[in-house]
């Protein structure tokens, strides 16, 4: 199981995201480099942490005000794989978020309007795209009703079917919270899509956390605040 460094872009800086309240997101402070750059926190993870791929949330693009395709590029330069979240509703967006240097385009429910344009996001994409199940205490964020009304594990199914082999179970209640993951979502999806590749994100505490979604058959897990405190140091977590 791999740990997956997450980097969350507002306003041209790397912020701290706490429990999903965007608007009080402040700029990160971490013990890897004193810049909240996310260029400068990228390459950190990369000589520090011997990073090789990196999740980047782009926040302005998912609320629709700006993005940061710049400071995208410049992270893919130093050679890590990003995983682009940056609102993808449609393939027209997959298709950008490729040319803006995403190796993975994610598509988050929370801006997902209709379940039936996954199969040309996949297309889009091509095939390097993950379903994120945005989850709010467990209940499912939706970019329409459309997608709110559907339980978490159907919307995974008909993702499934569309071609998505990667999915993120996310609760944005437990991220920063260093409340630890929820998990019976995750656990669930783990259940009904074996051979999916499954990552876990939101309140990741340390490596005992690691060492619980190793065993629960995850694939990997999401983290920021606990490599900024310098908790979480290693990258790897060796098989059980």
């Amino acid at each position: 199981m791999r740990v997956i460094p997450v980097l969350d872009l507002k306003g041209g800086v790397a912020v701290h995201a706490v429990r999903g309240q965007r608007a009080y997101y402040a700029p990160v402070t971490s013990v890897l480099t004193t810049s909240a750059h996310p260029v400068e926190l990228a390459r950190a993870f990369v000589t520090r942490l011997g990073a090789r791929e990196c999740y980047v949330a782009d926040l302005d693009a998912i609320g629709r005000q700006a993005d940061h395709a710049q400071l995208i590029r410049a992270i893919a330069g130093l050679g890590l794989a990003v995983w682009l979240d940056a609102g993808i509703a449609e393939a027209a967006d997959a298709a950008r978020a490729v040319t803006q240097g995403a190796s993975r385009v994610i598509v988050g429910t929370e801006t997902l309007r209709d379940p039936g344009d996954l199969v040309g996001i996949v297309a889009a994409a091509t095939g390097a795209c993950a379903l994120s199940l945005d989850l709010r205490h467990g209940q499912l964020l939706g970019g329409s009703p459309a997608v709110e009304q559907l339980e978490p594990l159907t919307l995974a199914a008909m993702a499934w079917e569309a071609g998505v082999r990667s999915f993120i179970v996310l609760d944005l209640a437990r991220v920063g919270s260093g409340e630890g993951a929820r998990l019976d979502t995750a656990r669930a999806l783990r259940r009904q899509l074996p051979a999916a590749e499954l990552i876990v994100g939101g309140g990741v505490r340390d490596r005992a956390d690691l060492v619980t979604l190793r065993d629960g058959g995850f694939q990997g897990a999401l983290v920021a605040t606990a490599l900024h405190t310098g908790v979480i140091t290693s990258l790897t977590l060796e098989p059980s």
